[in-house]
């Protein structure tokens, strides 16, 4: 029998002031040490007292250093919203997060999973090619959490 394994994606799409497609990067991202834990809190809250997995914001910032399984915030965030969450097969967790006009403006490097809408646990951090969003810009963020 083999062991969980948890491995996540992001997908980023930049659109400009008229809703047209300026820019797409996908990435793959990095589950930090403290995700990993708080994966586990979660399952032994939720069987102790069914209460709710709390990983629901998706941050953006401008720091374009790798990130490392030892991560437990962005380097710069820029901006955190509240995402969208659904079920997209059994195993697959998915987060959408979108960053209006004049929000998160500037050089996007990073993305990150929280479990707080301000710090907080962050579950994942993925960095990518630039993105630059500018304050008429509209970012769409999405990340995968894959548990096989």
């Amino acid at each position: 029998m083999s062991g969980l394994n948890i491995k996540g994606k992001w997908y980023v799409t930049l659109y400009g002031a008229e809703n047209e497609v300026k820019q797409r990067i996908e990435g793959v991202n990095t589950i930090t040490t403290g995700g990993i834990s708080a994966l586990v809190q979660h399952l032994v809250s939720a069987t102790a007292a069914a209460t709710t997995f709390t990983h629901r914001y998706v941050a953006i910032g401008s720091d374009n250093t790798s990130e490392t399984s030892a991560d437990t915030a962005l380097g710069t965030e820029l901006a955190r919203h509240t995402a969208t969450v659904s079920q997209v097969t059994d195993g697959i967790y998915r987060l959408t997060a979108t960053f209006p006009s004049g929000t998160g403006t500037g050089n996007v490097y990073e993305y990150g999973v929280f479990d707080s809408n301000t710090a907080g646990t962050m579950f994942s951090r993925d960095t990518e090619g630039l993105v630059t969003k500018s304050a008429n810009d509209t970012l769409v963020v999405i990340t995968e959490i894959t548990y096989s």
